[in-house]
């Protein structure tokens, strides 16, 4: 299922339905590190002028400056599962409404997330990574571990993010908890995949529309059965709602 899952969204996320998507998607992603980066790069400015390095030793002061800008690097990438995560909340719907019209048409769509929901539930996501990178970060020169701790808390909180946003169309909270419960082998190897994808630079950029194909077409695999296709009150709902 998983190997199919991933076929599927390779070839939605290139599609020509969801090609502008993408390219909003991977704007607002840069634009969004570059924000971080401009704040941490004047964070670092103002310590080094504090110091005055290039006054005492200058060479110092140089090294100093390439030794920083490799680690603004590295904690960029750290950072961009959270960075992720907001942008995933904000493009889901969008991704979601072509994949389930392009790739299943009879069965009746979701519904999205009011928008000002989405927004909050991407910033809580990306809080949520934000402190666990930044615990991984800390372990950086820990070797064996740093990576290993890196994989592995991705691997659980993008599973659950892009799941619980995918399944969310369609399902209460706490439905979608049991949902993700009952399936987490499943459902922890897609975020293994995104995990990994985090880790391949400039495909990284497409985590986000990608997370979010991937997740809708794993939802429907897994509710393929018609008896649980949707939870109950959902169809009679929606036929109200198209009155």
């Amino acid at each position: 299922m998983l190997i199919q899952t991933v076929v599927a969204a390779a070839r939605d996320v290139f599609s020509p339905a969801l090609r502008g998507i993408l390219w909003k998607s991977i704007g607002l992603t840069l634009a969004l590190l570059a924000l971080v980066w401009v704040g941490l790069t004047r964070v670092l400015d103002s310590f080094l002028a504090g110091h005055h390095l290039s006054e005492t030793y200058p060479i110092l002061d140089t090294l100093a400056f390439f030794l920083a800008g490799f680690g603004l690097f590295v904690a960029l990438v750290y950072l961009l599962p959270a960075v992720s995560a907001i942008v995933a909340g904000y493009f889901l719907d969008d991704v979601a409404e072509v994949v389930e019209g392009r790739r299943y048409p009879a069965d009746p769509p979701g519904r999205a997330l009011p928008f000002g929901k989405a927004i909050l539930y991407g910033l809580r996501f990306g809080a949520l990574s934000l402190a666990v990178n930044l615990v991984a970060l800390l372990l950086l020169f820990v070797p064996g571990i740093n990576i290993g701790v890196f994989f592995v808390a991705n691997a659980y909180l993008l599973s659950r993010e892009y799941f619980e946003l995918a399944a969310g169309r369609f399902w209460s909270p706490e439905d979608v908890k049991r949902l993700r419960s009952e399936h987490r082998g499943t459902v922890l190897a897609a975020g293994a995949v995104l995990a990994g994808l985090v880790l391949v630079p400039v495909l990284n950029l497409i985590t986000p529309i990608f997370g979010a194909a991937m997740m809708v077409h794993m939802h429907k695999r897994l509710t393929r059965d018609p008896a649980r296709r949707l939870p109950r009150g959902h169809e009679d709902r929606a036929s109200i709602e198209a009155r």
